[in-house]
């Protein structure tokens, strides 16, 4: 049997002709008034724009970028191929450019300069604002240059080229919070196991931690370096606990600051495994803040967060301020860490 039910109309976007007519000024007023362009009265600039929101009008996203010469996206380039590092920071990034209507895209370039250069082609093709470059560790730069593009380039959580703008976590600094929260909990005896020698960021805690020690009056091991895992910090243990000590003594450690949450997670295992008690006996500090590790872990662990959220924030706003034509002076800056207390180490007395 046949229906008599007559299929529903498809609702057609409201003209920039319509918004005019209404608001009675002519087509080319109207998109002036739209993109922020052309002289007329604030009366007259209002009007257009009280009449397109009622309308619903919606501009043409891709006339603007034609008019205005912008595509409204940019690139993230990185060879974070976990996502450890880059998708906090992409979180961030996207946080600072959503309200300027720009998008992100990610490519994972690994560490295959071909590849790299790919996408750089790729988003040069597609006309991207910008580009952001991101990796896995502060002391390497990605396989490709990204110098003389013609197109605005921040580097973030990774090595820049030279006069370029950069935003880097401050890792002595987060060493130093670590390490302070213990000294206030009443730590005397304070150990640090860390990742391996190859990376900057290894020597930037180990002085940190140095220089607190020694500001407080108090012993320094020298720091036991290994790979970035938990099998690390659970022979870490052993060599704390069954070696010399402090000064040669048979002291053993009250505090242990491990250079990333892999390695203190295996530090406490290995420490409940001797029957230790952590935090009663020796407290723990992780580093990175990784959720999925610190939290997990038994007791969950204190950690410092390197804030890459808020350092990708950083990024993307300077990225926009290039594209819209700012200067700015080159140069790596550092954002500061924070440290989350949970409960692998207690709160200072006044915490």
């Amino acid at each position: 049997m046949a229906s008599d039910a007559q299929p529903t109309p498809v609702k057609q976007p409201v003209t920039l002709r319509e918004v005019a007519a209404l608001a009675g000024v002519s087509v080319a007023t109207a998109s002036k008034a739209l993109n922020g362009q052309g002289r007329m009265t604030a009366e007259t600039r209002t009007r257009i724009r009280e009449t397109a929101q009622r309308l619903g009008f919606r501009p043409n996203s891709l006339a603007q970028s034609l008019l205005r010469r912008r595509s409204f996206t940019v690139g993230l380039l990185t060879n974070d191929t976990y996502g450890r590092f880059s998708l906090p920071l992409m979180a961030g990034v996207s946080d600072a450019l959503v309200d300027a209507g720009v998008s992100v895209f990610l490519c994972n370039v690994e560490d295959d300069p071909r590849l790299a250069q790919l996408h750089v082609d790729a988003m040069l093709d597609k006309r991207v604002d910008g580009i952001i470059a991101t990796g896995k560790r502060i002391d390497r730069h990605l396989p490709v240059d990204l110098a003389n593009l013609g197109i605005p380039a921040i580097y973030a959580f990774t090595q820049p080229d030279p006069g370029a703008i950069a935003f880097v976590s401050d890792d002595a600094g987060g060493a130093r919070l670590a390490v302070e929260h213990f000294c206030r909990l009443g730590r005397r005896r304070i150990a640090h196991v860390s990742g391996p020698a190859s990376f900057a960021v290894v020597h930037a805690r180990a002085e940190a931690y140095r220089e607190v020690l020694a500001e407080n009056g108090l012993p320094v091991m020298e720091p036991l370096l290994g790979p970035w895992s938990e099998a690390w910090g659970h022979d870490a243990v052993r060599k704390l606990f069954d070696g010399e000590g402090f000064d040669g003594t048979r002291e053993r450690p009250d505090a242990v600051f491990c250079g990333n949450d892999q390695i203190a997670r295996g530090v406490i295992d290995a420490l409940r495994e001797r029957g230790i008690g952590v935090p009663d006996e020796v407290g723990v500090i992780g580093f990175d803040n990784w959720q999925i590790v610190a939290e997990a872990t038994r007791p969950p662990l204190t950690s410092v967060d390197m804030n890459l959220a808020a350092l990708g924030r950083e990024a993307g706003l300077a990225l926009l301020s290039l594209v819209g034509g700012k200067p700015a002076l080159p140069g790596i800056r550092k954002l500061p860490c924070r440290l989350v207390v949970r409960q692998s180490c207690g709160r200072p007395p006044d915490g």
